[in-house]
């Protein structure tokens, strides 16, 4: 099917550029997504009107684009994560940990829009990662990974075995020592009701001698 473009879509074209695509991919997924229309002489039409307001934003893009270029080149990520003898990583740095970084510095980036080394990094040094922009444009990121250090690796999980140990010590009922459970269960014996029940008994013995005379 033949189809006029209304946004950019990665990997296809831009806002008004005219493509021939698969009849399933159009009707599924662009046209009601409102990313394309199909391609008529109304359409064509409508689309000549806005060549100018096209071509305006393409400028505005383009500009955009070379100033996030100067400004992801300005910056050097660095980053210190757990690492083996060797310095290879216990993980991988990942794309996400890359727009996160950017987005802290104020720049919002896709995440598809990365592009790391060997689809990862998994060992300390310096590795440079790809940040695809408008128009083919690219921006390269500087990232400089170092091993975590022991002392700094052990600061980190201190307050979280910290917390660990309070809440197994909530868990644990409280004891005190030589005290059992039953003992503390019982009720203390009043002497008032000791002296009561020796007078009722020495009643009793005496009520029985008399009934034996």
């Amino acid at each position: 099917m033949k189809i006029i473009l209304y946004k950019d879509v990665l990997n296809l074209g831009e806002e008004g550029d005219v493509k021939t695509v698969a009849d399933g991919y159009a009707r599924n997924y662009l046209i009601p997504q409102k990313l394309a229309v199909k391609y008529t002489k109304s359409t064509e039409i409508e689309l000549a009107q806005k060549q100018q307001a096209i071509a305006r934003r393409k400028k505005e893009k383009s500009l955009n684009a070379a100033d996030l270029k100067t400004r992801i080149e300005a910056l050097e990520m660095d980053l210190a994560v757990a690492a083996g003898d060797k310095g290879k990583l216990f993980g991988s740095v990942t794309s996400s940990a890359v727009v996160d970084y950017l987005q802290a510095q104020g720049i919002e980036v896709e995440r598809k829009k990365i592009e790391l080394p060997d689809g990862g990094i998994k060992i300390v040094g310096s590795h440079t990662v790809r940040v695809k922009l408008y128009g083919g444009e690219e921006a390269s990121l500087k990232v400089n990974v170092s091993a975590l250090s022991e002392e700094k690796e052990e600061k980190d999980s201190a307050p979280r075995r910290s917390r660990e140990e309070k809440e197994e010590a909530v868990e644990k009922p409280v004891e005190e020592e030589g005290v059992s459970e039953e003992a503390v269960s019982e009720e203390p014996v009043s002497e008032d009701a000791v002296s009561e029940e020796a007078v009722s008994e020495e009643a009793a013995d005496e009520e029985d001698s008399s009934e034996e005379s």
